[in-house]
């Protein structure tokens, strides 16, 4: 896992940047293509603008003057207009032309193309002007300017001197192009966010799987070590008691049959915490809930401890201030719980365990706190305390022996009793559990 996690990563990184790199060259490619598509749309709509024009002066104008050329074996003939001629400006309104503009746009399916206009005359001058004309034409940085000429043949730029020109200019001319693909630019972008979020998941589940694997590894060399001690000891008490001499001696046998029981019991405990995991694994908690005492089970839980206590020369501070200290829970596993956090507090003390335990009440609430000056946490530690499997590093204090069940499984009790937990750490000065619990309905009453 070490060494192919960095190359699945890897892959999947140059994979997603390949990816985006096709996105964008393909958008860019859409976008140009689009562009040109609106520019022959455009220019088409222009064309027949200027046509239309050139046939209203073909048709309001004074006939044509026809001149044969002399002298040419291929016996042409050109046209050529009066001066009398009419210009668009004697003909046609500023007001008509963008009508025209804007219907032939229409038939071109362009709507949302702005455009500004204006006619020149054959000296180059401006006889019609739109409004915005003359601002748009100064930013060429934006705008595109196009020139079509007003004859009978139609097309671009003027074919010679001498014919009028409609000249148009669009503003911002690719807002309505990338407008039309936006829907096809949001949606690339909601595929590429699709994507990322599955390369996000899948190096979290890799990291996850890697963290959950060492950390089983993790448990299973200590319950190895935790079930072999005792087995060792239980080994040599029972040669022992094999031993003639022992046998004679009754108080000596009674001692190693002591060890066999206390070494038994431990080993019972140890495979209890398992199956409370395995339990939490499941989720399948069954709570047997009835009404509870609290302080009763403290002190109850204390009781269990004294021996322990006395022999580290430790001491329990017990203030239940709590005028009301009944809630409705499981008994065995709220004592487990309330057994764990104060097994917790004298395993992590620094020196003789100094134990604070208060109560009180609050609004429909009950709060616990177990508070001790052992060695505390750190800020990873802390963050880290209620996660299964998880234990915390205890530098010189070698006596810490455990899986990491503890507190994942006062965790799981306290939520499954609809409560909260939560813990303060100062590394090097101790720790504070703070647990809250819903009053009971029976005896519920505002502290």
């Amino acid at each position: 896992m070490k060494r192919t996690f960095p190359v699945i990563a890897i892959l999947i990184s140059l994979s997603l940047l390949g990816l985006i790199l096709l996105q964008i060259s393909w958008f860019a490619n859409l976008l140009e293509i689009t562009r040109q598509q609106y520019r022959e749309k455009f220019d088409k709509a222009c064309v027949s603008v200027s046509e239309e024009l050139a046939q209203g002066l073909v048709d309001n104008s004074m006939p044509l003057l026809r001149f044969q050329q002399r002298g040419s074996m291929l016996r042409s003939e050109f046209q050529l207009r009066t001066s009398l001629q009419a210009n668009v400006a004697d003909k046609f309104t500023l007001q008509e032309i963008e009508l025209k503009l804007k219907k032939a746009l229409e038939e071109q399916k362009l709507y949302n193309i702005a455009a500004e206009l204006a006619v020149t005359n054959p000296m180059g001058d401006y006889e019609l002007i739109s409004k915005g004309f003359e601002r748009a034409y100064f930013d060429t940085i934006n705008n595109q300017k196009r020139v079509y000429s007003i004859n009978y043949y139609g097309g671009f730029e003027p074919i010679y001197s001498g014919m009028e020109a409609l000249v148009v200019i669009t503003p911002y001319f690719d807002l309505p192009i990338l407008s039309s693909l936006k829907w096809v630019f949001a949606g690339a972008i909601l595929f590429m966010g699709v994507i990322l979020a599955a390369f996000y998941v899948t190096i979290r589940t890799l990291l996850n799987q890697k963290k959950l694997s060492e950390i089983k590894s993790d448990f299973i060399n200590n319950m190895t070590h935790e079930f072999k001690t005792p087995i060792a000891t239980i080994s040599l008490a029972v040669d022992a008691l094999k031993n003639e001499k022992v046998q004679a001696e009754p108080d000596r046998a009674k001692y190693f049959t002591g060890i066999i029981k206390e070494e038994n019991i431990r080993m019972n405990k140890h495979v209890e915490t398992i199956l409370q995991a395995a339990l939490m694994e499941k989720e399948e908690f069954r709570l047997n809930k009835k009404t509870l005492s609290v302080h009763k089970i403290i002190k109850q839980t204390i009781e269990k401890y004294q021996l322990q206590l006395h022999k580290q020369e430790g001491q329990v501070h017990v203030f239940l201030n709590a005028t009301n200290d009944s809630i409705e829970g499981d008994e065995v596993h709220f004592t487990n719980a309330v057994s764990n956090l104060i097994d917790n507090a004298i395993k992590y003390s620094n020196g003789a365990p100094d134990i604070t335990i208060t109560t009180h009440n609050t609004h429909k609430r009950l709060v616990i706190q177990i508070a001790d000056k052992g060695i505390g946490m750190s800020r990873e530690t802390e963050k880290r305390i209620f996660e299964k499997f998880y234990r915390a590093h205890t530098g010189n204090i070698h006596q810490v022996k455990g899986f990491g069940l503890g507190m994942s499984y006062v965790k799981s009790v306290i939520d499954a009793h609809e409560g909260n937990i939560k813990v303060s750490s100062t590394l090097g000065k101790g720790s504070t559990f703070t647990v809250e619990m819903a009053l009971s309905p029976e005896k519920n009453t505002s502290a």
